[in-house]
């Protein structure tokens, strides 16, 4: 007889995916220790979701003793996170391809990133300093689904990480749609910066970043 999880196993179940999401591969203790559980429960439920395919592991070898196990998410897991309705909009797309053609449909894409640009610039504040901006652009992206924060780069440079892309398969799409991305960042930072995309998702890297500094 197959077990049901319980409520409180499908919360746990549903934290680990989402900080497999966030951070990448981890093992089984850093979850443990972020969750306030033993590794040993956490193993368990790593087994589960692996079991219903939304997990799996790599080996990573350790200076001393047995690999680690370096638990990340799989493609499957795509479905517990936003979408965006990407059914809708994939059909969208594909008949505004039909009936306005490729030109048609990048004027509708340049018109989407304009008014995209307006909307950030007008929730955020001009004023404040470019982290500041950075951080409130990084609130705005999650709240469209993104999982995004901030990071430092390693020379200080300021990182724009999205964890997730709930418009994925509209981009695979329409690429015109990711390219415009950088336009809208530059513009809704009001200030002269240079945004360079440093991961992508669609790439196959398993996140989307950009590097943001000032010219």
């Amino acid at each position: 007889m197959v077990h049901k999880a319980r409520k409180g196993e499908v919360q746990t179940r549903n934290v680990i995916l989402r900080r497999l999401k966030e951070d990448g591969p981890t093992d089984a203790a850093i979850l443990a220790e972020g969750l306030g559980i033993t590794a040993m429960a956490v193993r368990q439920h790593l087994y589960a979701l692996a079991d219903e395919g939304l997990v799996a592991y790599e080996e990573e070898p350790r200076p001393k003793g047995r690999p680690a196990k370096m638990w990340a998410v799989t493609q499957d897991a795509d479905h517990h996170f936003p979408d965006s309705h990407a059914d809708l909009t994939l059909g969208l797309i594909r008949a505004m391809k039909k009936a306005f053609g490729a030109k048609g449909l990048e004027k509708l894409i340049t018109e989407r990133a304009r008014e995209q640009t307006q909307d950030y610039q007008s929730r955020m504040r001009s004023s404040d300093s470019l982290r500041k901006r950075v951080n409130a652009l990084a609130r705005i992206r999650t709240d469209e689904g993104y999982m995004a924060r901030v990071e430092r780069d390693e020379d200080g440079a300021l990182l724009l990480v999205e964890n997730h892309c709930p418009i994925c398969e509209a981009a695979t799409e329409c690429q015109g749609l990711c390219a415009k991305e950088l336009e809208v960042f530059q513009g809704a930072l009001v200030e002269d910066v240079t945004v360079q995309r440093t991961d992508h998702i669609q790439a196959g890297a398993r996140r989307c970043a950009y590097r943001i500094v000032p010219k």
